[in-house]
């Protein structure tokens, strides 16, 4: 059997399972093996004796030419090279094509160059699983990616340490305000929260959340002061990497993040003009492209803006778009101020205070009936916040179980507002206030941020701005 074989060895090159090629120095066929018949389509009576070049090898993938000259098989008939070859196609003959890695061997006689063998397999099956493992480790990617984002996210929102102490009263106009949330929570319809500062304006958007169909997906906040117009679309719709200096990754927008559930704008009317067009067109088409790309992206969100500034003014004025003030403004919910609710105040405070046991591990049991009356005689100009502030401040200086006020609240009042000061002026005053309260601690249940409201990020952004540090 040994001699059979080594008297007739294409009994072996026909057994194998690779495509076989045999070259002249001419480049003519001289053996083609079944296996390369089977997968090429042209049997070994029309190759033998021809250029198989011009038959399954004259262009690439894309089908640009191949040029003869270029063919790693007929360089090795020139130069007596072996070559491996990956990346390439042959084609049939009934047309198709299939990907392909081969090897080009010199065949040599008595030291003599004369011909050349080329091996090659079909490679689809590898390429299919290849591909398929690329998509799977991208489409892992995208989920991670996605997961990392909404993560962050909510990790931002944990500490933001968020309260419902605002959605407490008796008053008519707070139950009116609440018999509104309810009526309009149950539909997609875009809402408007008016309201001074520190009235709870948050505090109301998320409560049309919590009773919308939409509360288990997601709840994306985006403060619209908190940002340059620069840095305010790339938060907003997102960005591509490359999109503009330092975009060194491409990133998803609070709208993306916020598909299939709700969108909170707060501080609306402090988007500049460029963003309210956009955010207009999101309103009207659900639409939108990152920073950087061409493709439309579509989502599907429910908006919810607040703001403490008269919008129709600012209309009047030119610095807010009429068509998005009217789009914005389907339903108005109006937040009360503290001061025309103030029988809520008992309500409010007993709140407060089971809140600020958790976070200063205290036992405080409540208010005296004296510093109530205190309370309520009082025009709160920084509604609930600066309530909250002021039961803070008791709740850490008191070393009873019922509080009372250390001193006057107009006399606080009259040291901690100073209308010659500009806004940014009295904003560094608070929050320097709130920094040596919290012996310049900024994150955590007890640090600046958590007791102002913001994310340690935003606090640590506004400091820096206001040129706020540990020496001030």
């Amino acid at each position: 059997m040994i001699k059979q074989f080594l008297n007739d060895p294409s009994l072996l090159l026909n057994a194998v399972g690779e495509g076989i090629y045999g070259f002249d120095l001419s480049g003519n066929a001289v053996f083609v093996n079944p296996a390369a018949e089977r997968m090429t389509g042209w049997s070994a009576e029309t190759l033998l004796g021809k250029k198989i070049h011009q038959y399954h090898h004259h262009t690439h993938a894309d089908g640009t030419p191949y040029p003869a000259d270029e063919c790693q098989i007929y360089c090795t008939m020139f130069d007596g090279k072996r070559r491996e070859v990956k990346n390439e196609v042959f084609w049939r003959k009934d047309g198709s094509s299939f990907p392909v890695e081969y090897t080009s061997t010199p065949v040599y006689r008595n030291n003599e160059l004369i011909g050349a063998v080329a091996v090659f397999r079909d490679i689809s099956q590898q390429q299919q699983t290849q591909n398929a493992l690329q998509d799977a480790l991208a489409q892992v990617k995208h989920l991670s990616e996605q997961l990392q984002d909404e993560n962050n996210y909510l990790i931002a929102e944990l500490n933001e340490d968020w309260q419902d102490s605002g959605l407490v009263g008796k008053s008519h106009v707070f139950q009116t305000m609440l018999e509104q949330i309810k009526l309009v929570s149950e539909t997609d319809t875009t809402v408007l929260i008016l309201g001074e500062n520190g009235t709870g304006k948050e505090l109301v958007a998320r409560n049309l959340y919590r009773l919308s169909k939409r509360n288990k997906q997601p709840f994306i906040k985006v403060n619209c002061a908190a940002f340059t117009p620069s840095l305010l679309e790339s938060e907003l719709f997102g960005h591509e990497k490359g999109a503009f200096t330092g975009a060194n990754e491409r990133r998803k927008g609070r709208f993306e993040l916020a598909d299939k559930g709700t969108l909170f704008l707060d501080e609306i009317a402090e988007l500049p003009l460029e963003a309210q067009s956009k955010l207009l067109r999101v309103l009207q088409e659900q639409e939108f492209e990152r920073v950087g790309a061409s493709n439309t992206l579509k989502v599907d969100i429910r908006v919810i803006a607040a703001t403490n500034r008269d919008l129709w003014e600012m209309v009047q004025k030119g610095s807010f778009r009429i068509d998005l003030y009217y789009r914005l403004n389907v339903f108005p919910i109006k937040v009360p101020a503290l001061k025309e609710r103030k029988e809520d105040i008992p309500y409010l405070c007993s709140n407060l205070i089971v809140q600020l046991n958790k976070r200063l591990t205290k036992q405080l049991k409540g208010l005296s009936n004296k510093a109530i009356s205190q309370l309520q005689a009082y025009d709160w100009p920084g509604n609930i916040r600066e309530l909250q502030n002021v039961l803070e401040r008791e709740a850490i200086l008191s070393k009873q179980a019922v509080l009372q006020l250390s001193q006057p609240l107009q006399a606080i009042s009259q040291s901690t507002i100073n209308p010659a000061l500009t806004l940014n002026e009295m904003q560094k005053q608070h929050i320097i206030t709130v920094l040596k309260l919290s012996a310049w601690q900024i994150s955590g249940s007890k640090g600046a941020a958590a007791k102002l409201g913001m994310p340690e990020s935003t606090l640590r952004s506004k400091m820096h701005k206001l040129g706020i540090s540990k020496i001030s």
